[in-house]
């Protein structure tokens, strides 16, 4: 079943946060994108703007029908920006 990979809320203010040609089938699980700070190695479609900030606003990529998996296949690199550097 994997409904866990899935969820929609279609009565927040931004729904869709993103534009899209299918509402239906926009994932919200990934609110706010937990690959953000991967910076360029994110595997979405962003920009940086002008004053170099990671815009976001073209990226589909957490928030359509494979969005689950994208995810997760970067997440590791997302964890090991959370570890201690034990080499000093």
């Amino acid at each position: 079943m994997e409904n866990y990979k899935f969820s929609q809320n279609r009565k927040c203010e931004y729904f869709p946060c993103h534009k899209t040609n299918n509402p239906d089938k926009f994932n919200c699980l990934f609110c706010y994108c937990p690959l953000y700070a991967l910076k360029d190695k994110c595997g979405g479609n962003f920009r940086y703007n002008e004053k170099g900030i990671k815009d976001c606003t073209n990226c589909l990529a957490p928030h359509g029908e494979k969005g689950y998996e994208h995810v997760m296949s970067h997440i590791k690199e997302v964890l090991d920006l959370g570890k201690l550097d034990t080499k000093r």
